[in-house]
Order: structure tokens, then sequence, then C-alpha cells
């Protein structure tokens, strides 16, 4: 018997595991821009980093901007484009907010990644890539680092700036101390518009062999509000519902449903109940509809573009509903109780 017998065997479970591993990932990672073009939407920030790409010179970084919106998926796709699929293991530190990120962590693995010289890459990956001679460190979420710890940074970020690049990726710039963001080249990541966000969506849909109504996607998209991550994984959770329908799509109902969006008829019977104004009545409807499970902060927010987009009512009665919403949304967000919030709500919104 030939000592490489079991060789094929193995190579093609190998290969099969690899395919089936493709095969589940989320639709988020499976999706995610492999190269710079891939990126959708953000044209100002793509078109700077190609410029970079020419010439290998890269500054530190800033990304800011909402969630879902491709920061992360930028600077991934950049550093594959700078060193290739291999090189990039070593070249390359992120961490994310999930990670302990006090002032130990940047004057311990911050700077002791940073220290290290660059290893050294391979002709195959000189020919291919640029490889420029220095490691880029990503700290995600860069905006829930304490104010130490960033202070610290920029030591570090000074005394390595030869070997070590930095990226920052955060939602609130104001969060981010002056002295980091004033060493960093500043890019800011727009929600995406719906054509961008619509031509993604259909893209996976197409490739995953999703069928739906018509208006299901722009449904994703408005519940998603420009947070593409949000809308692919929404995509991905009605595709494996609608295989429970009898033509197998997608329905702007179902999506409703799985976001915890409050139906427009239940809204809209919110809205008769508060207009009555009858205290009995409104407890009686509280009660029911919280047995039911809705979402209180969706509530809030679907009574929020009611009642100040319409035209109907007067600038007086909108500023004060405002200021009843943003009371009960602060509370809500502070762990109080949603009935009884939820309840105070509707009562103060009648009194009105």
């Amino acid at each position: 018997m030939s000592k490489f017998s079991g060789f094929e065997v193995n190579k093609k479970r190998k290969l099969t595991s690899e395919v089936d591993s493709e095969q589940s990932k989320p639709w988020v990672e499976k999706y995610r821009p492999k190269k710079l073009d891939d990126v959708a939407a953000q044209d100002h920030a793509v078109t700077v980093l190609k410029k970079t790409l020419e010439s290998a010179n890269l500054p530190h970084m800033l990304f800011y901007g909402p969630p879902g919106t491709g920061k992360t998926s930028t600077i991934l796709a950049l550093t594959k484009e700078l060193f290739g699929p291999q090189l990039v293991k070593s070249r390359v530190l992120e961490l994310n907010a999930s990670d302990e990120r006090g002032i130990s962590i940047v004057r311990e693995k911050v700077k002791n990644f940073a220290r290290l010289t660059v290893s050294k890459p391979t002709n195959e990956d000189l020919e291919n890539y640029p490889c420029p001679p220095y490691k880029i460190i990503i700290l995600d979420e860069a905006d829930s680092m304490t104010a130490d710890a960033q202070s610290a940074l920029r030591r570090t970020m000074e005394t390595y700036s030869s070997v070590t690049r930095f990226c920052l990726i955060c939602n609130y710039i104001t969060r981010i101390i002056d002295p980091l963001a004033s060493r960093c080249s500043k890019f800011r990541f727009k929600s995406l518009d719906s054509s961008n966000a619509l031509d993604r969506l259909k893209y996976v849909a197409e490739q995953e062999s999703v069928t739906y109504e018509d208006g299901s996607l722009e449904k994703i998209l408005d519940i998603s509000s420009g947070d593409l991550r949000r809308a692919i994984t929404l995509l991905q959770s009605a595709s494996k519902l609608s295989t429970y329908n009898d033509d197998q799509k997608i329905t702007p109902a179902q999506l409703e449903e799985l976001a915890g969006i409050v139906p427009s008829n239940i809204l809209n019977e919110i809205v008769t109940k508060v207009a009555n104004k009858d205290v009995n009545d409104i407890v009686q409807y509280v009660n029911e509809f919280c047995k039911d499970g809705w979402s209180g902060a969706s509530v809030i927010n679907q009574l929020h573009d009611y009642y100040i987009t319409n035209d109907s009512f007067t600038t007086d009665f909108k500023n004060k509903v405002s200021l009843i919403l943003l009371d009960t949304d602060s509370k809500l967000t502070n762990g109080t109780n949603e009935r009884i919030q939820l309840l105070n709500l509707l009562i103060k919104i009648s009194q009105v």
C-alpha cells in the first residue's frame, strides 16, 4: 500500500470543510468588502485611500460615523490590499471594544506590538502587493477607551511612527481627545443612501437566491436607517423565516414583525385612544399591549414620526409632545419599567 494512499481523501475532506465554513458564515461576514472598490457609498474616503495605496505612505487615521457604514470593513480591505492575505497576519493588530482597553493594555499589548521590527515579505508578496515597511494597529470603537488610555496612546503613536501606523475607529469623534484626533487624518463615514444600500441588498439576495415581494428590500432599509450591517442581518433572518411561507417570499409584514416594529393598524389604535382622552381605556389598552410583547422604545420612535411630521398638529403641540417623548425615552434607556413609562407617556400626551 502506498504511503500517499490517504492523501487524496484528506485533501478532499479539507476542501469540503472550507466550503462548508464559507456557507455557514453570517452574511454580514460573508459579504464584507474584500477590497476598497467593494465599499459602498463612501466615495471620498475610498478615493483618498486609493491614492495612499499608490504611494504606500499611510498617515495615522481616524474613521468616524454611524454604525454599519463600513468603517471597519474599509480598513480591513485596505490592509489586505497593502499586505496580502499572508503578511496581514503578522503586520496587523486589531483590538475591539470587547477587549479590555485601559491604560495597561496601551502600555503593554499595543506598545509591544508597535515596537516590534517589521517582518520581511516574501518575493511573491512583493510582486503582488505594495508591502510598505510598517505595521498597522486598528483600535475599533476607540471612543470607549478611557481618557488615560487615550493620553498614553499619544506618546506611543509618536515614538513608533516610523514602523507603526494607527487607525482609530469610533462612532462619536467628540469622545476622542483633541491631542489624539489632531495626530490623525480624519475620514467621515456617512449613513448609506437608499440607492447604494439597495444595490448591495439586491446583490446579496441574488447571490443567496432569496425571493421577496415588491417593497420588501425598501422596507428593510427603512427599518435599518442607513445601517447596512443591520439591513443584511435582517435580510438573512427574513430569508430563514420565508421558507415557511407558501410561495417562500419575504413579505413587508414579516419584516416588521422580525424587527419588532409596531404594525400601523396598532399604532393607529394607540393614537385613537390618546385622542379620546379616556384614562381608563388607555390603562386597559396598555396592559394588553405589553402582554403582546411589543417594544416600548419602538412605540416612542413611531409616535415621534407620527406626531412631529404630521402637519395637522400645531407647533406648540409638537414641542410639548417632543419633550414628553424625550423624557420617556431617557427613562427607558436608564432601565425603568416599560409598562409604567408607556402608560405615563400616553396619558401625558392625551392631556396636552
